[in-house]
């Protein structure tokens, strides 16, 4: 059910696509860039130290497809492949494709594939995501986050169960504060930073983090 399922949903972002390119009425676009960032944290569990973290990525309309990636310097590495729709309202579904390489590529073990669904609206967002196929999580692992800016900070709060806590079970697992910034170089170019202190309730651990976007 699950492999017939994935197909159709690879299948349907596949015709999106190609409908999307072949109807578009503005200007396609490709985007790079590069991170890096003092420790790598998601969804509350840190994976590694520091770590370079680049990304490849093409939009067309309301579609976006890319590849981000995370190298530690610890030697820990993560790939992922996504793709979405952004509705002009604040709606947001996707799709992504979770991989550690260290196992073949081809190994369904070494994939976690996640639908993801977001709504903004104001300075309010909210997010939920669900792994439906793949080997390389717990299975069915579900997690919701919301979040709201204030000012110049962002807050965030998250929950979820499987890979997403120490038990599986579900619980708060992404508490924190973000906020980010430019630093004026020259005057054509400006370095974006970034920082953020997570709490996750259900490992009792902290983060500081610090991140500068090329």
């Amino acid at each position: 059910m699950k492999k017939t399922f994935k197909t159709l949903l690879v299948f349907g972002l596949a015709v999106i696509f190609a409908l999307n390119v072949q109807a578009q009425d503005e200007e396609s676009k490709w985007s790079l860039g590069l991170d890096l960032t003092s420790t790598y944290v998601w969804r509350g569990t840190s994976y590694s130290g520091p770590s370079i973290q680049p990304y490849v990525e093409y939009s067309s309309g309301i579609f976006t497809m890319g590849a981000w990636g995370s190298q530690g310097f610890d030697g820990f590495q993560e790939m992922d492949l996504y793709a979405s729709l952004g509705f002009d309202f604040g709606l947001s579904l996707g799709v992504t494709d979770y991989y550690y390489p260290g196992t073949d590529y081809g190994n369904k073990m070494s994939h976690s594939f996640e639908l993801n669904a977001g709504y903004s609206i104001g300075a309010l967002s909210l997010s939920g995501n669900y792994i439906f196929a793949g080997e390389g999580s717990v299975g069915d692992d579900l997690y919701f986050e919301a979040g709201v800016t204030v000012g110049k900070v962002d807050l965030f709060v998250g929950a979820g169960d499987g890979w997403h806590t120490t038990d599986t079970e579900f619980n708060l697992c992404n508490v924190g504060i973000s906020s980010s910034k430019e630093i004026k170089i020259t005057d054509s170019f400006s370095l974006p930073v970034s920082g953020s202190c997570i709490w996750n309730p259900d490992s009792e651990q902290f983060y500081i983090v610090g991140t500068i976007s090329f």
